[in-house]
């Protein structure tokens, strides 16, 4: 039985608070005095994640944390009501910072401020912006940045199996961070085979489950699949995505289907059961797809 873990975010920023809102808030000698819940009475996000800190020169203030897999268009005005929340809940200040895990599909203007106006009147809230993309690698191990370890594959540098060995060590040697090597075997998917990830890791993707991302997870694992699909315009392209995607929904029960589909040789038929992974629910429901298409 796999054991109960924990990767969502708070999970991420518990590992070592102070560093991390060092990190964010580009201030020296924080304390850290709690994590606190980010439960509003309206509004309630896995992703948000609220550290209460002090420091000499500022005081007591809260630090809002938004880690989003993928920026979408609707985070502005998500980051102007979280901080307000925050604000009027606990009474102190926010620093609110918006963390982006992977680069938008397509070109999108990425803005650190909320702005509307009507009738005259103005609403506006500024935050921090940190996409990973952007954040070197070779800086999360020298600072050191231990939350960061599990993002190592799709930061800038950090695509070479080397590096990637070298988060994996680290996570290895502490036990307390050993449970996030199953993010860090889905994120080196972005930048290695699926093979050589496999090689190198544990792949248990029924922990990977237990993380608030998983829907987002699981389809962008597909989403792998098929554009290495349209990139090598051949079979072992699309078979990778397919044995992403079976590991991500089904875990070892996904590897035992995945022996039967690897036998299969109609491109057409593969690329089907790759985006019916989207959405069908049970192992069942997908070998009915294929079984009728063959």
């Amino acid at each position: 039985m796999t054991k109960k873990v924990d990767i969502s975010s708070k999970r991420l920023i518990g590992i070592a608070p102070s560093r991390w809102v060092e990190w964010v808030t580009e201030i020296t000698n924080v304390t850290v005095k709690e994590i606190i819940s980010s439960d509003f009475q309206w509004v309630s996000r896995e992703g948000d994640v609220l550290v209460r800190v002090c420091s000499q020169e500022h005081g007591e203030f809260l630090v809002l944390n938004e880690m989003q897999l993928r920026y979408n268009t609707e985070m502005p005005r998500r980051m102007r009501a979280y901080a307000a929340l925050a604000e009027e809940k606990y009474k102190k200040p926010v620093y609110p910072v918006l963390i982006n895990i992977l680069q938008p599909r397509t070109p999108t203007e990425i803005v650190n401020f909320y702005e509307s106006q009507f009738l005259n009147l103005r609403a506006y809230q500024d935050y921090r912006v940190i996409n990973l993309w952007e954040v070197e690698a070779q800086g999360v191990f020298q600072q050191p940045l231990p939350s960061l370890l599990p993002f190592i594959p799709i930061l800038k540098g950090g695509g070479e199996e080397a590096t990637v060995r070298q988060a994996l060590q680290l996570l290895r040697e502490d036990e307390k961070l050993s449970e996030l090597e199953n993010l860090l075997a889905f994120f080196a998917t972005f930048v290695l085979e699926t093979e050589i990830v496999q090689q190198i890791m544990r792949w248990d993707m029924a922990v990977l489950q237990q993380s608030p991302w998983y829907q987002q997870i699981l389809q962008e694992g597909v989403e792998i699949g098929e554009q290495r699909g349209e990139q090598r315009g051949e079979q072992r392209g699309i078979l990778s995505g397919i044995e992403i995607g079976l590991e991500l929904k089904f875990g070892e029960s996904g590897k035992e289907i995945f022996s039967e589909i690897n036998t299969l040789e109609d491109i057409q038929v593969l690329e089907t059961i790759l985006a019916s992974l989207k959405t069908v629910e049970t192992i069942d429901q997908l070998r009915q797809i294929y079984q009728s298409d063959s």
